[in-house]
């Protein structure tokens, strides 16, 4: 019975190992050397440039800039702003960008290691502490460390602090395809964030081999490296970049994102604020920089492509373990085979029985059914029960880690079960064989189709380790057993919280399903205990806890506040306005302006603007048409020549906005568009501008000085229908001609949406031209 308690008290201390290994626990204070990074210091700076929103056209914009700048200044360093017109072809975003730039001397002519991070928060209520002040304050504290330890650099350190990443990626592309020192950057450090807190993951972004990032990542000797190729194999099927893509794509230049996921509900809301940001998560990314600062600034950077790839994973204890592609095949043949032999002598040994082995698959396949159900089913019956959790656009509502404790006793608690059923104290190595098997099967699949998952196989050695051993002994050490499991801990534990948490808990069936795989690893130890039929109960106990904790903190709260939304759109064409929100019904706030003369879904007719998740205005009602100022539109040249049709209009916004969105029928065919003088090339060469759109919408232009705007585009001679654009202010709530209150404290701007905002919609129509 010792024994016993002791195994499972060592599988319960390996989960919770398997989470504080990933980061620090403790932060660097205020007196910690000078030479030294210390997240007190660098949280001095990101309380300065956190104050309020600083979206590109804010007027905190310029604020945080020019703190940034004196702040490297402050340092020694000659810092410069490159500013300039960057478009971005997949968000249809353009602005002009303003970048942060300085340099530190390298005793070299070698590539140049770049720091990077953007200053520019979402639009409109976000401060921007975690996304990505935490990343700019890293990089000026550990830069200012760095400077006190003496340490001469070989290559040049450049430190870059991009405008505009969130509208587009836009200074990253300004900065890769029109500054100078790009052509010379040998690798990037790109310090990112989408989240609050948690650990920060590593992603490596390399266009050939990741061999030679890996094995210089491991030399610089990391305290807290948390890093896995299924990750990134993960992360390259996802629509998200970071300003690093840029540099992979438009600039073949390899490199490395430090990013954290947790507390995914404060990534790009109000609540990614100052008090918000987990100290140990930025303690984290200092203990990234600075080893790989020291590190890189004295290694050759000529070149850091590869054509080998590496199977890569972090583990408690060991750091890092990495190994390359070419061994995924032959680390699989031989645990094929070691299992066939290790079956092959059990059966004759007679310590495996077919009919317990069939007994096996059967509860592992019921076992994997009851996960997939229970993950599948269970959260929609929880979003039936609890439809506000929709609101959270994320995916990950405030309790969710609440849900995800009880979706993983809610699924152990059918496993133990089932497998109470079957009881004998010689049957563990028989019980073992359906999981090995079907885990030999998944790791087969990801070694063809997801090789950076690879790594699975290192947890299914010790399976067929823990069943050589129950085929030579009749009663292993179950301590021992405990201990063979650990590394199946270790590498999947994480996974079971991160997925629901980075992408949503529409995820949760794949942690159930992963928590069930992973308990048959562990019949080695589980299949010893005698009483499963009682854990199963005191299991389903722990997780109705959790689903109560759940429910108790599911309410709207100041800490867990409600997204809403509220828009006044002004129709200049129709002569006509409306009040607009994507919330699916009235909310307190919103109610005075949407529970009256609501539009039927049939005469809503509304666009939906470029939103992260294609989030559309779901209830409209009609307003008063306001005396605001409105736009001044003038052609300056509408002629026709040989087969084309050039047309140079100017639009002058009488009031203060944010940005403008242009959309045009998808029949209208533009063979040049030029805004300001920008010119917006198409996705391919030969082809028009916009060819490739799925929708009218055509493209966005972010206000940040501009008093006027100059559109220059070039059609077929014979096409006559109107550009039209919508003007945009995100001052609803401070407009004096409205008098929208305040949101309660309990109460938030809806995110990813353009939110308390004024509209103004017309159409540029063309002539016929005879």
């Amino acid at each position: 019975m010792i024994k016993k308690t002791i195994a499972i008290l060592l599988i319960i201390g390996a989960i919770f190992w398997s989470f504080s290994a990933l980061l620090p626990s403790s932060i660097s204070d205020i007196d910690t050397p000078d030479n030294q990074f210390s997240s007190q210091r660098a949280l001095i700076h990101l309380k300065e440039i956190s104050k309020n929103p600083h979206y590109l056209g804010a007027p905190e914009h310029s604020t945080v800039r020019e703190y940034l700048i004196r702040q490297l200044e402050n340092l020694g360093l000659e810092t410069a702003v490159q500013e300039g017109y960057s478009y971005g072809n997949k968000w249809g975003a353009l602005a002009k960008s303003k970048n942060i730039i300085a340099r530190i001397k390298g005793h070299s002519n070698s590539k140049a290691l770049l720091l990077l991070s953007h200053y520019d928060s979402k639009s409109h209520a976000s401060l921007g502490a975690s996304d990505a002040g935490s990343g700019v304050v890293t990089i000026l504290e550990g830069v200012r460390a760095f400077l006190e330890s003496d340490i001469l650099p070989e290559n040049d350190i450049i430190i870059l602090f991009t405008d505009a990443e969130e509208l587009g990626l836009n200074g990253a592309n300004l900065f890769v395809n029109k500054h100078p020192w790009a052509k010379n950057v040998g690798l990037v450090l790109n310090f990112e964030a989408r989240g609050s807190g948690g650990p920060s993951f590593t992603l490596i972004e390399t266009n050939g081999g990741n061999q030679k990032l890996i094995s210089e990542y491991n030399k610089a000797g990391l305290d807290f490296p948390v890093a896995n190729s299924l990750a990134y194999s993960i992360y390259k099927m996802l629509p998200n970049d970071t300003d690093l893509t840029r540099f992979r794509e438009d600039g073949n230049i390899n490199g490395f994102n430090f990013a954290f996921i947790d507390d995914h509900f404060d990534y790009h809301t109000a609540l990614d604020n100052y008090e918000r940001l987990d100290r140990e998560t930025l303690e984290h990314q200092g203990s990234y920089l600075m080893p790989l600062l020291n590190h890189f600034s004295t290694t050759d950077l000529s070149n850091t492509s590869s054509k080998q790839d590496y199977v890569y994973t972090n583990l408690p204890l060991f750091k890092m373990i990495a190994y390359p592609f070419s061994w995924i095949f032959p680390t699989l043949i031989i645990a094929f085979i070691g299992f066939f032999v290790l079956v092959y002598v059990g059966i004759q040994k007679q310590k495996i029985k077919m009919n317990e082995v069939g007994k096996g698959f059967a509860a592992l396949l019921l076992a994997v059914v009851s996960a997939i159900a229970i993950g599948y089913f269970g959260w929609k019956l929880i979003l039936a029960i609890y439809p506000e959790y929709n609101l959270i656009l994320q995916g990950f509502p405030y309790n969710g880690h609440s849900y995800i404790w009880a979706f993983v006793f809610l699924t152990l608690a059918p496993c133990f079960f089932i497998y109470s059923k079957l009881y004998n104290p010689k049957n563990t190595a028989s019980l073992l064989v359906a999981p090995i098997t079907l885990w030999l099967l998944i790791c087969t699949v990801l070694a063809i189709h997801l090789k950076g998952g690879s790594f699975f196989v290192i947890p299914v050695y010790f399976a067929i380790i823990s069943l050589w051993v129950y085929i030579r002994q009749s009663r292993p050490n179950i301590i021992g057993m405990a201990a063979l499991g650990i590394p199946s801990l270790w590498i999947f534990t994480p996974f079971v919280a991160m997925l629901p948490i980075g992408l949503g808990m529409k995820t949760i069936m794949a942690s159930c399903l992963l928590v069930a795989l992973n308990f048959g690893l562990l019949i080695s130890v589980f299949g010893r205990i005698r009483q499963k039929g009682k854990w199963s109960v005191v299991i389903l106990i722990i997780a109705l806890g959790y689903l109560i904790s759940a429910h108790t903190s599911s309410d709207f709260t100041e800490e867990q506040p409600k997204p809403t939304s509220l828009a006044y759109v002004l129709d200049l064409d129709k002569k006509e306005a409306i009040w607009a929100s994507y919330d699916p019904k009235p909310d307190s706030w919103n109610a005075p302006y949407l529970t009256k003369n609501q539009l039927q879904p049939s005469e809503q007719n509304l666009v939906t603007f470029g939103s992260k998740y294609d989030t559309g205005f779901s209830l409209t009602s009609r307003a008063n048409i306001k005396p605001l100022a409105l736009p001044y539109i003038e052609f300056e040249t509408d002629t026709i020549i040989e087969n084309e049709r050039h047309v140079k209009v100017f639009i002058s916004p009488q009031r203060k906005i944010n940005r403008f969105e242009f959309f045009a029928d998808t029949s209208a065919v533009y063979i040049s568009f030029k805004v300001n003088g920008h010119d917006l090339k198409p996705v391919e060469p030969n082809t028009s501008v916009f060819a490739h759109r799925e929708g009218e919408r055509l493209f966005s232009f972010h206000i940040s000085d501009e008093s006027l705007i100059e559109l220059e585009f070039t059609t077929p001679k014979e096409q006559t229908s109107g550009l039209k654009f919508y003007e945009i202010s995100y001052d609803l709530l401070n407009n004096k001609l409205f008098e929208v209150p305040e949101r309660p404290s309990n109460k938030i701007p809806t995110p990813f949406v353009i939110n308390d905002a004024v509209i103004i919609t017309k159409t540029i129509a063309l002539e016929t031209n005879n």
